[in-house]
């Protein structure tokens, strides 16, 4: 559930526009940021899976964070993702992160190694806390074991609590398992959970939940905020129906590329295309494809004159 200071409601992990070279466009991500605070999200999470930001050079991401607050983006609804590999990495991210005043971090475990013990990922947290040494530090541990392919146990989030109780204050669950988030809001009803997909939000805010923090909330936020804003009514059912539709439809494809596809169709812009290798541009017969599928399917489109 929300908590007093903390975060609550919906949530993007804002995609990264990229220019003409390849870098990122600190210009379009600000404006993309500033779209979606003004059209349902109350927070954002950039650099989390969706911003591509295991794809972004650590000079990257301190530059884009620095953009959207510089923009005027109030950094107490930041959640930056600052996990990493590299404990002096996560180290560095995390620290410019609060010095920014984000309000929280988003925090993946350390995944290269496979397997790794609850004592070394354990270890790996208590000295990214200890090595910030700030009581204002929020982290929120980010859990996608099918990507990461390394996740938080029950005992290892309870181990964190307990140690950290002022520090560790929520979690995401990208498992796709809604019974591995039940548990861990029947487990530890202190912390902030958010599911990664608003397929489990109603669910997930009848069990305590916090909101959700989703990819699709950078082209669907408006719906998916219907169903946080009116869950306890009789409505509620439809309105999760509707957004689980959309969500489904564009999960169909390949989730970054397609999400990228229908801004840049709404925008006029195919630069907002661009993705990073790994990743390959949707085909553009997926991409129409998409559009068309959303639109006659679900009556979906974008409105980017509500750009605050």
């Amino acid at each position: 559930m929300a908590k007093e200071g903390g975060f609550a409601g919906v949530i993007a992990p804002v995609l990264t526009p990229f220019g003409e070279d390849g870098s990122p466009d600190g210009e379009r991500f600000s404006e993309h940021a500033q779209w979606l605070l003004a059209t349902g999200c109350k927070a954002l999470a950039p650099f989390g899976t969706t911003s591509e930001a295991n794809s972004l050079g650590l000079d990257e991401r301190m530059e884009l964070l620095e953009e959207l607050v510089d923009e005027g983006i109030d950094p107490a609804k930041l959640m930056p993702g600052t996990g990493t590999c590299s404990l002096s990495d996560t180290i560095v991210l995390t620290q410019h992160a609060l010095d920014l005043g984000c309000g929280g971090v988003l925090m993946l475990p350390p995944f290269y190694y496979k397997g790794p013990s609850e004592d070394g990922l354990y270890r790996y947290f208590a000295e990214v806390i200890e090595g910030v040494g700030d009581d204002k530090l929020k982290v929120y541990l980010y859990h996608i074991p099918p990507v990461a392919q390394v996740g938080f146990s029950l005992p290892l989030i309870g181990r964190l609590v307990r140690e950290f109780p002022d520090t560790v204050v929520g979690l995401k669950d990208s498992s796709g398992d809604w019974s591995n988030t039940a548990a861990i809001l029947a487990e530890y009803p202190q912390l902030e959970v958010f599911p990664g997909s608003e397929v489990f939000l109603l669910e997930g805010l009848k069990h305590g939940a916090a909101g959700c923090i989703s990819a699709t909330c950078n082209v669907s936020a408006t719906a998916i905020r219907q169903v946080y804003d009116n869950w306890r009514t009789p409505d509620a059912e439809r309105l999760q129906g509707h957004i689980t539709a959309i969500r489904k439809a564009i999960q169909a494809y390949p989730m970054i590329p397609a999400l990228k596809a229908l801004i840049a169709h709404y925008r006029s812009d195919p630069g907002w295309a661009k993705v990073r290798p790994p990743f390959t541009p949707l085909p553009e017969a997926d991409a129409m494809m998409v559009v068309g599928t959303l639109a006659k399917a679900h009556g979906f489109t974008l409105n980017f004159a509500e750009a605050a």
